[in-house]
């Protein structure tokens, strides 16, 4: 049995600590998996364009948890026509070894990650046609349920609008250095997860004083500190990357204690700066 807790928005139950599988490729993805299948994660986030989907699936297949128990999401790629969604998300399930997702989401609001060079002879994504396929993809039973991903609040405010179906969650970067103040105060009115990934702020926790002083305190790793910082606040589930055992075990031991309100309050320092810091860290030691 797991040991991790689980929030329920909008009638789903959803694990609040999860594994998030970005750069995460062949071998080191399947092991990270299965490690975390056997430690008790029930919460496994992909996307297409992370090209480990097989990956994932296999880990799957080759662990004893059944797939009921597995709260499995993934996103999709930058082409989002109908057809695309649909063909698509029949590719990813293949490569999942698996018949339907828990969630699939919209990656991106412009259609391509971020950082990448602008197609001059692309169109505008067309957000009504591709959640119009995703509608289609639960109604049939495929998907269960549906989300975006690094939507801000006009964004996901459109998205809700446009889909039948309910958008699950927002998943974005936060973490203490990143504010996100503003999508948890509508995410929480609209009953909507904010899944936060990035959580350790590119490894920019690991060594932050205030994080430390508090770790101390409680006998736990900043790191520690930094993702109880997110499960401790209402409507937020994270996804951290690891890939060690010890790694995925420490990620876990988040639960058995609690943050002050001070304390929480201190955790929190927005900063531009220590979130680029971060990112170009782990770039270079990436």
């Amino acid at each position: 049995m797991s040991d991790i807790e689980s929030i329920t928005v909008q009638g789903v139950e959803v694990p609040r600590l999860g594994l998030g599988t970005w750069r995460l490729t062949g071998d080191d993805c399947r092991e990270a998996v299965g490690t975390a299948l056997d430690l008790g994660y029930r919460h496994i986030d992909t996307a297409q364009v992370y090209t480990n989907e097989r990956q994932v699936g296999d880990a799957l297949a080759a662990s004893d948890v059944p797939r009921e128990e597995v709260f499995l999401a993934t996103k999709l790629g930058p082409q989002r026509s109908s057809d695309d969604v649909l063909r698509t998300t029949e590719e990813s399930l293949a490569r999942l070894g698996t018949d339907y997702l828990d969630l699939l989401l919209i990656h991106w609001p412009n259609g391509r990650p971020p950082g990448s060079p602008p197609n001059p002879l692309a169109s505008a994504p067309d957000h009504a046609e591709t959640l119009d396929a995703m509608n289609e993809l639960v109604e049939s039973g495929t998907v269960r349920n549906i989300g975006v991903s690094n939507f801000d609040v006009d964004q996901l405010d459109a998205a809700r609008e446009l889909s039948d179906a309910p958008i699950l969650t927002d998943q974005v970067q936060y973490h203490p250095f990143w504010d996100q103040q503003d999508l948890l105060s509508y995410c929480r009115v609209h009953d909507v997860l904010l899944t936060a990934y990035s959580p350790l702020g590119h490894g920019g926790v690991l060594d932050d004083p205030v994080l430390e002083r508090i770790a101390r305190r409680h006998a736990k790793t900043p790191a520690q500190v930094a993702l109880r910082w997110l499960v401790q606040q209402d409507q937020v589930a994270t996804i951290p990357k690891a890939t060690s055992r010890e790694h995925l075990e420490a990620n876990m031991a988040i639960f058995d204690f609690e943050l002050t309100e001070t304390e929480m309050r201190e955790i929190r320092r927005p900063s531009t700066y220590e979130t680029l810091k971060g990112f170009l860290k782990a770039r270079v030691s990436g």
